[in-house]
């Protein structure tokens, strides 16, 4: 299964935008996602600090601040081709 990370804190607005976005995509992909809070891990707090929410997948980037659904689709649909080997 495809895991995605969400890293982000409690009650910041623009974690909760991404996480609903993130849940409209599950009519079309199948995938997980692993939520950390940045509070409770320093060097999380220290490496995101006020750039959050990110959003990686298979430790790269996807993007931060907002849900880029284009970008996330592609990687999404990518990932799904490398896991299944069907080329794209």
């Amino acid at each position: 299964m495809i895991e995605l990370t969400l890293y982000g804190r409690p009650g910041c607005h623009l974690c909760d935008e991404m996480r609903a976005g993130l849940q409209d995509l599950r009519s079309e992909f199948v995938f997980q996602v692993i939520e950390l809070d940045i509070d409770r891990h320093p060097e999380l707090t220290r490496r995101y600090g006020a750039l959050i929410p990110v959003l990686e997948l298979d430790g790269r980037e996807v993007c931060h601040f907002f849900l880029d659904e284009q970008a996330l689709r592609e990687r999404l649909t990518a990932a799904e081709a490398t896991r299944t080997g069907n080329p794209v």
